[in-house]
């Protein structure tokens, strides 16, 4: 290697450098075994040189992290936890979908790619829940909150009468908005009893000329979890359900209701997406005023294509329930969501008070789990600790306080698992 010691000049340095091992790294031998002077010159090739260094700093930026040191285990409410092998199959297909030559999101809402993108997600979304063809199925925008203006808008005139429960505080929102466009009347309430429970159904008095009967089944703030469904009085009548936060996290007979709306960011997806699973004969009724983008009609009639979908959001939510059909569907996936939360409620109720959960135990959600401390002031202590553990978004909501973990489908039984083993050192240091 005399030949390369005598160099000089600008490149002499990055000889001298790799000579001496600096550029050594342990996946590449030493880099002078690729580097061969020409026999009759004192000048090495240097286009040699610089295919490996740029190999080494190609080994040295790409090579990538164990996901254990990059990926916390979030318990928020929404946007959630996604299923990790979803992310990492957007991520290869990011950049150029399926050789599209373009990303999902650069895509003709209306082109052959993404069409069968959208078409794809309806038809496992079909599979997952057993829709039948007696229902429409629409990729919405605006939120779950958008459709509570958007059903009684729908299916009402302003003199119809319509019944809601209110077992929590999007139960609440949702017949307010209904009020601004139809006879929307609460027929039971849990806000005195701070959103615990779950009437009995034998006791609920409906209005028998109720065009429709609205529940939220599943509670995101309380807690709170239909485990079975009412029936309205009125032959005629329709049960609507908001099953935002609990949506394919178990098997629904869906020919009970007339609408099962959902925004996707708990359970299916990224925010940004609406899913109203609905009955076909309650589509083209309604009410003049109906503006264009809320009327199931113009949607159902387009396809969910009337104007830009949330084209990526809906990719996303396609991953997702094929996701979900590979686990063995609902089924399945109810087993596992039922281990978790137990695993976690076994603890808050053996804990002698140290953890509460104030939900009524018949009617507390899978995917939503509320508690508190017995010692309110070690609150903002326990998520402080929490996160320095990997473990995030675990306080409660604003207007309830305390602590929330949410365990939806993509949270993992190892994230359970260790907040449980958390709670337990916490509470054996301060009890």
């Amino acid at each position: 290697m005399a030949a390369m010691s005598s160099v000089s000049g600008p490149h002499s340095l990055l000889l001298k450098n790799l000579n001496n091992g600096f550029f050594k790294t342990p996946s590449l031998p030493n880099t002078a075994h690729f580097i061969k002077p020409q026999s009759r010159s004192t000048k090495p090739h240097l286009s040699i040189i610089t295919c490996a260094t740029t190999q080494i700093q190609d080994l040295q930026t790409t090579t990538p992290k164990p996901q254990s040191q990059d990926r916390v285990f979030n318990f928020a409410a929404g946007p959630a936890t996604l299923p990790e092998s979803v992310l990492k199959k957007a991520e290869s297909e990011l950049y150029n979908w399926r050789n599209a030559g373009m990303s999902v999101m650069e895509m003709s809402h209306r082109g052959k790619d993404f069409v069968s993108i959208i078409e794809k997600a309806e038809s496992d979304l079909r599979s997952l829940l057993g829709i039948s063809d007696d229902y429409a199925v629409l990729f919405l925008q605006g939120g779950a909150t958008t459709q509570f203006a958007a059903i009684p808008l729908n299916l009402c005139s302003d003199s119809d009468e319509v019944d809601y429960i209110v077992s929590g505080s999007w139960g609440d929102k949702a017949v307010k908005e209904a009020q601004k466009y139809c006879k929307a009347n609460v027929i039971w309430s849990g806000k005195s009893e701070k959103y615990t429970k779950i009437p009995s159904f034998d006791g609920l008095v409906q209005n028998p000329n109720a065009k429709y009967l609205h529940i939220c089944a599943n509670e995101t703030i309380h807690g709170v979890e239909f485990k079975n469904y009412p029936t309205p009085e009125n032959k005629d009548g329709i049960l609507i359900a908001d099953m935002s936060s609990n949506f394919c996290s178990k098997p629904v007979d869906v020919s009970k209701f007339g609408i099962i709306y959902a925004g996707a960011q708990k359970n299916v997806g990224p925010s940004g997406v609406t899913i109203v699973i609905i009955r076909k004969d309650l589509i083209g009724k309604a009410q003049g005023i109906t503006p264009v983008m809320l009327d199931y009609q113009i949607h159902a009639e387009n396809k969910s294509l009337y104007n830009t979908p949330p084209c990526y959001g809906i990719y996303m939510c396609g991953l997702v329930f094929e996701d979900l059909l590979n686990q063995g569907g609902l089924v399945v996936v109810e087993k596992k969501n039922v281990k978790k939360a137990k695993l976690l409620y076994n603890m808050i109720d053996g804990s002698g008070g140290f953890y509460k959960c104030p939900v009524e135990k018949s009617v507390r959600s899978l995917m939503n789990v509320p508690f508190t401390l017995e010692k309110s002031e070690l609150e903002a202590e326990f998520i402080k600790e929490a996160a320095k553990e990997m473990m995030v978004q675990l306080k409660g909501h604003r207007s309830v306080g305390g602590m929330r973990a949410s365990i939806y489908n993509a949270m993992p039984l190892a994230g359970v698992e260790k907040l449980v083993a958390f709670m337990k050192e916490f509470q054996a240091k301060h009890a």
